[in-house]
């Protein structure tokens, strides 16, 4: 990943976070009911998720009691508008975005000496069944504070009310506790620490439960797909629940999204786009072996792309340019069927979220096809950094490179 660190495109805003900080953070931790961290210097995101601690956990989703209870955790007013790095479900860094809307003032004060724990309650214990993802409704984001600052803010008040009573201003006892409570967590009279609960309606969504499960239920009929194929096949024996069940790789899937008028194609146009252009030299390189020239220079230079391309595999060059041939034959007759003549893998990573839809399921789409077709390197990294970076680790160095200066003039 050095590449990518170099190049700021590998978490590159996440907030460092140590001495004091640490301590919060470990309160945090332990209120939610987690282990606390042993390290002295991490790093976090928008939501409070921190690499380093995943790393040493051995968990990446540490800040989760089960599938159907995560957390998170506010230690500075930092964290506002920061990326959520590695997240559980698709909608929470809109999540994070309503809390630091609704309670950003009072975010901003009591993070001054004090940490806020986040429980994300979805009225669900625990799941049981793969299609109990279709029970997150309203969301009901509850706050706690570390040390109970907000009950300790009570009883400071009762204590003030207490030494106004009578002649009560003159017993020691009382005079003792007030300042032991100040001292502890300093005058609290003032302040502002009631956070209440914030709701967060669903509609929808990708969530890492059971293997990863996308929920599209704006549309015609509820579609589910399932990236694991287990859980899939547990799914598909609920005879209840009036839903459209698929497994990602399923071919049925995309005419599926194209009948309910989710996606949509247009190969005329897109031979015309950068993004094709992207996939067609993505999908090149992986035919690209003991080359003469670096792949990224083979990529970029025109001359090198046509005479590397005319060395390899016939088979491999007509799937290359599967694309534009079918359109170069559809030009002088129409009884050629897309079928026939592009590769499977090509054609459905032309197709694109329909344009009727809403922008944010626009980009739930997009994650989902990146993930049936992932050869558009930037959408990939745009879409599901996670699996982008995986799939990294495998390319050969001069890939890399291409990759990264493709990221780059792109964004």
């Amino acid at each position: 990943m050095n590449k990518l660190k170099a190049a700021n495109l590998y978490r590159s805003e996440l907030i460092p976070v140590s001495g004091k900080l640490v301590e919060r953070y470990n309160k945090c931790l332990k209120k939610l009911g987690f282990s606390e961290t042993k390290l002295t210097r991490f790093s976090i995101d928008g939501i409070g998720w921190s690499p380093e601690i995943a790393e040493e956990k051995k968990d990446e989703n540490y800040l989760c009691n089960g599938e159907s209870n995560p957390h998170g955790i506010i230690i500075s007013p930092l964290q506002n508008k920061k990326p959520v790095y590695l997240p559980y479900h698709t909608f929470d860094r809109e999540m994070m975005q309503l809390v630091f809307k609704t309670h950003g003032k009072k975010i901003n004060d009591i993070t001054r000496d004090s940490a806020i724990c986040i429980d994300f309650d979805q009225s669900i214990d625990t799941f049981y069944e793969p299609l109990d993802v279709l029970r997150y409704q309203v969301i009901s984001i509850n706050f706690h504070l570390i040390d109970n600052l907000d009950n300790v803010r009570d009883e400071q008040l009762q204590l003030v009310e207490k030494f106004k009573y009578g002649n009560n201003f003159i017993d020691e006892d009382i005079h003792n506790e007030l300042l032991e409570s100040a001292t502890k967590y300093g005058d609290l009279r003032e302040r502002d620490l009631d956070l209440r609960s914030v709701s967060f309606v669903t509609d929808s969504f990708y969530t890492k439960s059971f293997g990863g499960v996308y929920v599209l239920r704006d549309f015609i009929t509820p579609i589910i797909v399932f990236e694991d194929m287990k859980w899939y096949k547990e799914a598909i024996k609920d005879t209840i629940q009036d839903v459209i069940i698929f497994h990602i790789s399923q071919p049925e899937l995309m005419e599926k999204l194209r009948d309910h008028i989710i996606i949509a194609y247009d190969l005329e146009e897109i031979v015309k786009t950068k993004r094709y252009d992207r996939i067609k030299k993505f999908e090149f390189a992986q035919y690209l072996k003991d080359t003469q020239h670096p792949i990224s220079e083979i990529l970029n230079n025109p001359l090198l792309f046509k005479s590397y391309l005319n060395k390899v595999d016939i088979d491999i060059r007509k799937k290359v340019m599967s694309v534009e041939r079918y359109l170069e034959k559809m030009e002088t007759s129409n009884q050629y069927k897309i079928s026939d003549i592009v590769d499977n893998g090509l054609f459905e990573a032309m197709h694109e979220p329909h344009s009727s839809l809403h922008p944010k399921h626009q980009d739930l789409i997009w994650k989902l096809l990146v993930n049936i077709a992932p050869k558009d390197v930037l959408f990939l990294y745009w879409y599901d950094k996670q699996e982008f970076y995986k799939q990294y680790d495998t390319w050969d160095d001069s890939l890399k490179d291409w990759v990264i200066e493709t990221i780059r003039n792109n964004i």
